[in-house]
Order: C-alpha cells, then sequence, then structure tokens
C-alpha cells in the first residue's frame, strides 16, 4: 500500500498541474483573441 501511494499522489499532483495550466491557457487566448473589442468603434479626435 505504502508503495502505490506515494504513486497516487504524484499522479495527483500532475493531474492538478494539468488542470491548472490548461485554465490558464485558454483564459490567456481569449485574453489575445481580443474578442471583447469587436464591436469597439474607434472616435476620431476633431482637430
Amino acid at each position: 500500500m505504502s508503495n502505490n501511494t506515494m504513486y497516487l499522489v504524484l499522479g495527483g499532483v500532475f493531474m492538478l498541474y494539468l488542470i491548472i495550466t490548461l485554465t490558464t491557457r485558454s483564459k490567456s487566448k481569449a485574453r489575445k483573441s481580443k474578442k471583447f473589442m469587436e464591436d469597439y468603434k474607434r472616435n476620431d479626435k476633431k482637430e
């Protein structure tokens, strides 16, 4: 049992690492895509 617990803990930590990296990667891609500004109309400055 003690041999397996080490592998189970390491597997759990690895799964947590994968989940965190995938969520942060998708959030950073969403920020870089700038979909939030697709309807933005720039007002030119009056000179």
